[in-house]
């Protein structure tokens, strides 16, 4: 089996988010991948199958199989687009949330994703205990996502990650308003093992289209403000589906040669 690493969501390599991506001709049994994502220890692998319509893409993390992952997406979009299929200028994905379209635009990758419902709950001292600073504002959809008063903020905060564990979300995300970009966020992962997401952009589903309603623009920079960090590009459609656009870049090849 080939897997390539990949970095997402920036072109220069060692940054961004970085996903392994498996080609299979068939697939294995469910605990081979978790076992391999375990193995690889990204916050995600990619497995793809090609089926009569289109390829199918699962994505595991080191504890769970999850129903959306961005960067993942856009890393196995990638591969399929420059090694596999190099003619294609898109490619369609059937996944466990519907199907996902990636087109490539010059060096970019724009994913047609969907938004989730976001309804504002109550900031908690919960909330200010986990973050270790109280947001001023907080919206629940797919994940929990948290809005505090600076990206200062947001840059600095350590937070503690047993407690994410207890706040309401799948993830446990932070954002602010930005100074160079429209926001800057981190995405906190302690429920599926993962502790934070370098680059995430399923988390930018809401995190981005809180930003669009917030700003009142169509289209938004968004950074990702972790340790290797990232650039994403979201747009708000009125279908009630988002665009998120980003690069990649190609780190490594290599075969498995263990029997999954």
């Amino acid at each position: 089996m080939k897997q390539y690493i990949v970095d997402a969501f920036t072109s220069t390599p060692f940054s961004g988010n970085p996903a392994a991506v498996c080609l299979l001709d068939a697939w294995p049994d469910d605990s081979s991948m978790m076992k391999l994502a375990m193995e690889n220890n990204l916050s995600e692998t990619a497995f793809i199958v090609k089926e009569a319509n289109g390829y199918r893409l699962r994505w595991f993390t080191p504890g769970t199989e999850v129903e959306l992952c961005g960067h993942a997406t856009l890393a196995s979009a990638f591969v399929i687009m420059n090694y596999v299929e190099p003619e294609s200028r898109s490619v369609r994905f059937n996944t466990l949330s519907g199907l996902l379209t990636v087109t490539r635009s010059g060096d970019l990758y724009e994913m047609d994703f969907p938004t989730y419902e976001l309804r504002e709950i109550t900031v908690s001292d919960e909330m200010e205990a986990a973050f270790g600073v109280r947001p001023v504002k907080a919206v629940l959809g797919l994940d929990l996502v948290c809005v505090f008063d600076s990206e200062e903020a947001v840059r600095n905060m350590v937070p503690d990650q047993a407690l994410l564990k207890y706040l309401p979300g799948r993830l446990q995300n932070a954002t602010a308003k930005g100074q160079e970009t429209d926001c800057v966020s981190r995405s906190f992962c302690p429920k599926v093992a993962v502790p934070e997401d370098p680059v995430c952009g399923s988390a930018h589903c809401q995190i981005g289209d809180y930003w669009c309603r917030a700003l009142h623009k169509p289209i938004i920079r968004a950074y990702q403000a972790s340790r290797r960090g990232g650039y994403l590009t979201c747009e708000s459609k009125p279908n009630g589906r988002i665009a998120i656009k980003g690069e990649a870049v190609l780190v490594a090849v290599s075969d498995i040669v263990a029997r999954l």
